[in-house]
């Protein structure tokens, strides 16, 4: 006989949610509520001898210790007790319950400081539109944040029937998430409604810049990347750094040129051919680039810092009057960083250009 208390304690460490499926248990034998989804008290160890899984000495020892039980909803009480009894041997079913368990700890220890507003953001990549799934994203928030609001806040055209690769769509998109952005973050913001952001786009580079710029760095905010291998938003906790390698110009010409050649190779030429020989190139590469590079949070943090000081060098070896051409190769989380790092009132004025297919860079936005 499993006593109140203990199954006062199983409910509580289960969240009232099945150990099996994470099915929230509404209505439940334990309550008094049978009208709705039921919840069962599940032995893993039978509490007599001849059950599932029951033994001669330990049924009885185990029978009210809440080590030994289970919330279960009725398909999966009857499936591990009956239905495929063979599949479910007693540590699978410990195993099982450690893990629920342990999600819900870790839920359960998010204190309120560390509530996030989630911003998407998705403007056309090419022909296809690129929206952002709030249900995939905030997972990748957890534990080290959880979502203020039930609902996300969602930024972007998505049906815009121009594509990146017409100048219309430019500034239709950009005119679009400056507007979005005053009525529905730096409105909030203003009215400190939003103490943190939790941010996840994708989209072309100059359109992420601009959205970093429009981010600033005022309200905290952490900023999420895409990963295509172990495909999701969730940062890796371990493996091989990212080595940055940031280069001055030679020498000072007329021209500014910013190669950032993170997910990609840059070369000189290709900034050359459309700027000319009267330009001072400077940069910050990586020694293998990738389009998969960005997959640990310290390796953005240290973009971030790496990007901070380029700024910093070349307004001290150009002066206030000159403007940063910037011809990005970089992860979508890059290219919000390269726009909240940059000061408005002390920096340069940045011209993000876009890789065009058969064209090659473009000059697209203006920031600044």
């Amino acid at each position: 006989m499993v006593s109140p208390k203990t199954r006062a304690v199983l409910w509580a460490r289960g969240a009232g949610r099945c150990h099996y499926c994470n099915t929230s248990l509404i209505g439940d034998y334990i309550s008094g509520n049978e009208d709705a989804n039921f919840g069962f008290v599940a032995h893993i160890v039978a509490d007599k001898p001849t059950g599932p899984r029951g033994d001669p000495v330990r049924s009885s020892l185990l029978e009210d210790d809440v080590s030994n039980l289970m919330l279960m909803c009725y398909p999966h009480h009857k499936l591990i007790d009956r239905d495929e009894l063979d599949q479910y041997p007693e540590q699978r079913l410990l195993d099982m319950k450690a893990g629920h368990e342990e999600r819900i700890r870790i839920l359960t220890d998010v204190t309120q400081d560390r509530s996030s507003h989630v911003l998407r953001y998705g403007a056309k990549i090419g022909a296809h539109d690129s929206p952002v799934s709030f249900s995939r994203v905030r997972q990748a928030m957890l534990p080290e944040r959880y979502p203020s609001e039930g609902r996300s806040i969602g930024i972007g055209i998505i049906g815009n029937i121009a594509t990146d690769g017409e100048e219309k769509f430019w500034s239709v998109e950009s005119d679009n998430l400056k507007r979005q952005f005053q009525r529905l973050i730096a409105e909030r913001i203003a009215a400190r409604e939003i103490e943190h952001l939790s941010v996840f786009a994708l989209g072309p580079i100059p359109l992420l810049v601009e959205l970093g710029s429009l981010l600033g760095d005022i309200t905290p905010a952490d900023v999420y990347q895409l990963h295509r291998e172990q495909a999701g938003w969730r940062w890796a906790e371990n493996g091989p750094r990212i080595t940055y390698v940031r280069r001055r110009a030679a020498e000072i010409k007329p021209k500014v040129a910013l190669k950032l050649g993170i997910s990609a190779t840059v070369t000189d030429d290709r900034i050359t051919s459309i700027l000319g020989d009267d330009v001072s190139i400077w940069s910050l590469t990586v020694e293998n680039p990738n389009n998969d590079i960005m997959r640990y949070a310290a390796d953005l943090a240290e973009y971030r810092k790496q990007i901070r000081c380029l700024f910093d060098e070349i307004k001290a070896a150009h002066g206030q009057s000159a403007v940063i051409n910037v011809f990005p190769a970089i992860p979508v989380s890059c290219a919000v960083e390269t726009g909240r790092v940059r000061m408005p009132k002390a920096d340069l004025p940045l011209v993000i250009f876009d890789q065009v297919p058969n064209k090659g860079f473009i000059s697209r936005l203006t920031i600044g």
